[in-house]
This record gives C-alpha cells, structure tokens and sequence, in this order.
C-alpha cells in the first residue's frame, strides 16, 4: 500500500483512505489545515482518541496514517509500517505544566532540559 502513496506524495493523498485523530484535537487541527493548504480531500475512514489504536488500523491496512517525526523509528519497528512521505507543515507541541514557579524535582528538571531537543530530532 505504502508504495503507491510514496510516489506521489502528497497529491497522492487526494482520495486516498484516511485515519485520522479525532476531531477537535490539535493533531487533528494541523492536519485539516494542512490538507486544505495543499488542496487534498483524503476520504476518512476512521477517526481515533487512542493513537495506538489508529497505528494497529493502520497496520492492518485501513489506511493511512500520521505519525510524530519524533517516534517514526519506533513506529516502523512496532508496527511494521513505511512512510510514504512528510508533512512539515504539521507540526505538534508538547507542554511541561507545573504548579511550582520553579523546577527542582531532578527527573523533571532532567526532561525539560532534554525535550527540546529530542522533540525537534528527526
């Protein structure tokens, strides 16, 4: 499946079976905005809250799907899949929210001082 969309991509997306997140959510967002910049209309066919749960759909060969550049190692390892192509325009933000004015706690100190660059590896 994931050749014939590679080719292409992304007019290859045009019509082409669709999983997304569900509707409202921020991922969900970046998308549908990408989508009408680039003028594709995929064909939905299935919307999720549970990511896991899209990617084993997606696995399965329902159709495509997104994924975080971050983790795309992982996600071709655990569920067997290719990429097709990048959306760079889409992008997602991740927040650190805590009730102290000030980190201390090591391990959270330890995250946020290494997330920005984990997050924006590729």
């Amino acid at each position: 499946m994931a050749g014939g969309y590679a080719r292409r991509f992304p007019r290859s997306l045009d019509g082409a079976p669709f999983l997304l997140p569900r509707d409202g959510s921020p991922l969900r967002g970046a998308l549908d905005r990408w989508f009408d910049d680039s003028g594709l209309r995929p064909r939905i066919v299935g919307e999720f809250d549970d990511s896991a749960l899209l990617k084993v759909f997606g696995q399965s060969g329902v159709g495509v799907f997104a994924a975080p550049g971050v983790i795309e190692g992982q996600v071709r390892r655990h569920y067997g899949v290719r990429v097709i192509g990048r959306a760079r325009e889409v992008r997602e933000r991740f927040y650190a929210i805590t009730l102290d004015r000030k980190l201390t706690h090591p391990a959270v100190v330890a995250i946020c001082e290494a997330a920005p660059a984990w997050l924006s590896a590729e």
